[in-house]
């Protein structure tokens, strides 16, 4: 059962919503009788919060106009995860048809939060990219994402410890280009100066961030987005796929995401009729080809397999599944 202080907050923050609120429905709200509510009202205006009492049949409590609360207290990763909960919620179209309650609460919360809090949080949400609807997946570490977040909008280097999936530990300076969220895992991209490449890093897989002086000058035109979904499409996998499929990379990505498969339409030969249909290569990295032979048939689109021959024996024997069902008679009653 809550306790009186925690009781009073409750109170105010029934006061903040707006209106006058009679005396019996706070009292049914805070679950206390009138003579409680009268003194919890007390304790409000003994800490300045102007809460004037409105006298007649309809009377009760409500703040004085205009009044404001001091900056909202949140954590960083309280206002972190308000924040990107918000934000994911309209990208992901999990809010009212027209957007304008998540756009409006996202405002409010900027307008109360601290300003030290507000310039890092803008720095993260200025500088993220959405590949995909998110997942269920731990949140960053805000003492990982805000730092990396504001190194990428001030242009500056920066150091990490970063342990590789195979556990080898390392110490790294990075330019950051950009963050990214890809179906519940976070990455940021960046020039790796100790190895003098490009490349993508997971968040949950650094630890020690540390600003380091001077700065960089950003590239332009890189996509991070792009270069997180690349990376991933061409990461070492135990099977290398080449495929070529008749159709769009639009049309190809419906069933093999750019996470997957890295897709280039290629030019029609010169002899092709004007409203032939374009061929497209089609590259994956993949562990198991199990799953490809359905996915490859729920694209209805002519195809060939130029590697792996495995791959042509799985679509083979799926071709034959099929229709040794499709001739199969219905059991006798």
């Amino acid at each position: 059962m809550p306790g009186p202080t925690a009781r009073v907050l409750t109170l105010l923050e029934l006061l903040q919503s707006g209106g006058t609120r009679t005396v019996t429905e706070l009292a049914d709200r805070l679950g206390v009788d009138e003579r409680t509510v009268r003194r919890y009202a007390g304790h409000l205006i003994d800490l300045d919060v102007p809460v004037e009492s409105v006298r007649g049949r309809y009377g009760g409590y409500r703040l004085a106009p205009g009044f404001r609360m001091p900056p909202l207290m949140l954590s960083d990763d309280e206002a972190l995860a308000v924040l990107l909960g918000l934000v994911a919620g309209r990208r992901s179209g999990l809010t009212t048809a027209t957007g304008a309650a998540g756009e409006t609460a996202t405002a409010k919360i900027r307008r109360v939060l601290p300003e030290r809090l507000r310039l890092r949080l803008d720095a993260v949400l200025g500088s993220l990219s959405f590949t995909a609807p998110p997942s269920e997946a731990d949140p960053p570490d805000s003492s990982v994402l805000l730092p990396i977040a504001d190194a990428v909008t001030r242009h500056r280097p920066v150091s990490i410890r970063y342990t590789a999936a195979d556990g080898r530990r390392s110490e790294r300076t990075l330019h950051p280009h950009g963050l990214v969220a890809h179906s519940g895992r976070w990455y940021v991209t960046a020039a790796d100066l100790t190895v003098g490449e490009d490349r993508t890093f997971r968040l949950d897989r650094i630890s020690g961030v540390r600003a380091l002086p001077g700065s960089f000058e950003p590239r332009t035109g890189a996509d991070p987005a792009e270069r997180v979904l690349t990376a991933l499409a061409t990461a070492p996998y135990r099977h290398e796929v080449t495929l070529r499929v008749q159709g769009t990379a639009e049309q190809i990505h419906t069933r093999l995401p750019a996470g997957i498969a890295v897709v280039e339409e290629q030019p029609p030969p010169a002899d092709a009729e004007p409203e032939a249909e374009r061929w497209a290569r089609v590259d994956l990295r993949v562990e198991r080809l199990d799953w490809l032979p359905a996915v490859l048939a729920s694209l209805d689109r002519p195809f060939v397999i130029e590697r792996p021959d495995e791959l042509r024996a799985l679509v083979e024997a799926l071709a034959e599944r099929l229709t040794a069902s499709a001739r199969r008679n219905p059991p006798h009653a």
